[in-house]
């Protein structure tokens, strides 16, 4: 059976998370190359273009996807702990006709809505990313069908590798395409005055003419590559299949029928899928509601912000009710930075799923706290670190990253706003594993009602405080950091109660925030220290950056973060733990 398994390509929890992470990490290595290119491509009116169009998509997409990739991958995993092997096969066949509806009424629901969001925002140019986009969400859903089955077996290589798949076209052909599309329509304003055939008064106002088209021809590489992706899981299928063998078919216990499994898939799909809903027209609402704000005070009150801001709001911006826009661009300058730090551990909340839920479905309590400990300490020892990192050296990161695609004051805006995302972005990242483990143990509405109420909490803040033109945009991050910090309390406190644990703080907790505290505070001093001696800032961020994670894994191994549990389910963890325990460096 043990070959059958491997045949299979199943990974343990830790396994598992580290080939999605370690994907994740070559995918967001290529989206820093695709993305702070772009941002010196579009500038932050550019950006605020992308952006805007995701804050659309995003919703809609959860709408089309979100629940059903979690629900097929705990049925799968259920079923597989069973050995209900026809039954797992019964869950493919059924989410192929629900994933291929819900793609083509989202990408349908996308253009329709995308008229109505351009005018609520003010920001009529969004409609051609928006557009460009839309199609994605049908070869997402498609590809969810592949990826949610995979991920219940907790195979997590097609996963792995699919994104990279996608990361790497929205790499070539969406910078090629902006660069492009920016070249060519600057370069007819040089020769005539025009831009697509229509006359501007100066060169500002022609590159403000071209960015929306810039920006959807980033896109266009993004919905490319979910389109190759996509291919690449139906043809691995096709070819590799899933490992299931005719003996253990045979052996298995005869299907459900299809109605009852839709029937079960939709009833633990939905609630998950409200959940994730309810994040996701936030961050549609938070989008809209900032944008507004701003315009709110450009029109009510500009002076104020114009003077804040007086070294990034050009006169041309202000003309033509751009300010909004631009500010928002610079605001996702520092959310793209702060959301790195959640995409590794939706990871670690993918792989936890099935991880969590076999130890459910077995019953076995011992299991069940050692599963739940390892996702909360792995989570930990990513979070707490990065997040203190982003915040404490916000502007050198920013400066790293940006100063080269334009002025200082764009940069000392968007750091102004990391230094406080860089908090939140603990609790963000830290809130998604603990939601899946909510779910994992058949509590699929908390995670639901939690966020609900966080969300009340962030639009409210956000309301109020943006709209103070001495705050703005920085009143975003508040809400934000808010918003997660009771999410990510609450849903602690029921994940112990519902699954009858205590667990150890001071392993999962104070050790891992020991350790990021002297990691945050060697960033920030070696910082200092090296430019009163190097002339080049951006050599003084990087080396401190590499002596921060040194001094990091020395502290962890001083404070033995780690516990023996956690290097057995790496590869080699066996020898990897002999040598630390012999120096005594494991908990």
């Amino acid at each position: 059976m043990a070959a059958k398994t491997k045949k299979r390509g199943g990974q343990s929890f830790l396994q598992g998370a580290l080939i999605l992470t370690a994907s994740m990490a070559v995918v967001k290595i290529i989206g820093a190359l695709f993305k702070i290119p772009l941002g010196w491509i579009l500038g932050p009116e550019g950006f605020g273009y992308f952006n805007s169009a995701y804050d659309l998509y995003n919703p809609l997409f959860t709408i089309a996807t979100a629940g059903f990739p979690i629900a097929i991958a705990r049925m799968v995993s259920e079923n597989m702990a069973r050995k209900r092997y026809r039954d797992v096969r019964q869950i493919h066949r059924v989410s192929i006709p629900i994933f291929l509806t819900l793609g083509l009424i989202g990408f349908l629901l996308m253009v329709v809505g995308t008229f109505i969001y351009c005018n609520v925002i003010n920001t009529p140019d969004v409609k051609y990313a928006t557009l460009t986009l839309a199609p994605t969400i049908l070869f997402a859903c498609l590809m969810s069908i592949y990826r949610g089955y995979y991920e219940g077996m907790q195979n997590m290589f097609p996963t792995a590798i699919s994104e990279v798949i996608e990361a790497l076209c929205k790499l070539i052909l969406g910078l090629t395409a902006s660069q492009l599309i920016l070249y060519y329509g600057m370069n007819e304003y040089a020769q005539s005055g025009t831009v697509f055939g229509t006359p501007y008064a100066s060169e500002a106002l022609a590159r403000s003419a071209v960015l929306p088209f810039a920006a959807a021809g980033a896109i266009v590489g993004i919905t490319i590559g979910s389109a190759f992706g996509f291919i690449y899981l139906f043809i691995r299928f096709k070819l590799r299949g899933d490992g299931i063998t005719k003996e253990e078919l045979i052996c298995s216990p005869r299907a459900r029928s299809g109605r009852s499994t839709i029937k079960l898939l939709i009833s633990i799909a939905v609630p998950i899928a409200i959940g994730a809903l309810v994040m996701n027209v936030a961050s549609l609402v938070d989008s809209t509601l900032i944008q507004r704000r701003l315009y709110d005070i450009m029109q009510n009150n500009p002076e104020e912000l114009t003077a804040i801001y007086k070294d990034l709001i050009a006169q041309e911006l202000v003309e033509n009710d751009k300010v909004h826009t631009t500010l928002y661009g610079c605001y996702g300058y520092a959310a793209t930075l702060m959301m790195l730090i959640p995409a590794i551990t939706q990871t670690f909340g993918i792989s936890a799923l099935p991880s969590v839920t076999r130890a459910w479905t077995e019953g076995s309590p011992k299991k069940i706290k050692a599963s739940i400990e390892s996702v909360i300490r792995i989570t930990m020892l990513v979070t707490i670190p990065a997040g203190l990192g982003l915040s404490v050296m916000a502007k050198p990161i920013m400066s790293l990253l940006y100063s080269d695609g334009g002025n200082t004051a764009t940069v000392d805006t968007a750091a102004s706003v990391l230094v406080i995302l860089g908090i939140a972005a603990i609790f963000t990242s830290t809130s998604t594993p603990l939601c899946s483990m909510l779910q994992a143990v058949g509590r699929v509405d908390l995670p639901v009602k939690l966020l609900s109420v966080g969300v009340i909490i962030k639009i409210i803040l956000n309301y109020t405080l943006v709209g103070i033109p001495a705050i703005n945009i920085q009143g975003a991050g508040v809400g934000t950091l808010v918003c997660y910090v009771f999410i990510t309390f609450f849903a602690l406190y029921f994940l112990c109660k519902e699954a009858h644990v205590r667990p150890d703080m001071v392993s999962i907790f104070l050790k891992p925030l020991a350790a990021a505290v002297i990691c945050a505070g060697s960033a920030y001093g070696s910082y200092y220290l090296l430019t009163k001696v190097l002339s080049s800032a951006k050599l003084c961020t990087l080396l401190a950056l590499v002596v921060a994670v040194i001094i990091y894994v020395i502290a962890l191994l001083v404070l033995k973060a780690f516990t023996k549990t956690d290097l057995l389910m790496l590869p080699k963890g066996e020898k990897i733990a002999k040598a630390l325990e012999k120096r005594h460096w494991i908990g």
